[in-house]
């Protein structure tokens, strides 16, 4: 069963070029992890992010649940941390998992 992982961004805006820069090597390293098939960016219109504030969402499509798992045990805690020593507070993220039902 398909996975699909989120996670949703807010970003200070005056860090939002330096972020985006990042993010693209960041989305690149997670596409080579095993059941990783593909992922795309998005600029998140609603609900707006706020004054100041860009939101942003990276949807991640996996292989599997297995996939996920293996990513959350194995990798998730340096690639969090990664853009938490970069970026601090000037980042929030929040994440969910949605398995795909039907696809037409």
């Amino acid at each position: 069963m398909t996975i699909i992982y989120e996670v949703d961004l807010a970003i200070d805006a005056d860090i939002a070029e330096a972020h985006a820069r990042w993010l693209d090597a960041h989305v690149r390293e997670m596409l080579g992890f095993a059941g990783f098939l593909e992922a795309e960016i998005l600029d998140r219109r609603e609900p707006p992010a706020g004054s100041g504030w860009v939101a942003r969402c990276v949807r991640y499509r996996l292989a599997d649940h297995a996939a996920l798992d293996a990513y959350l045990r194995d990798h998730a805690p340096r690639m969090r941390a990664e853009g938490v020593a970069r970026f601090g507070e000037q980042v929030r993220a929040s994440r969910r998992i949605l398995a795909v039902a039907a696809r037409y």
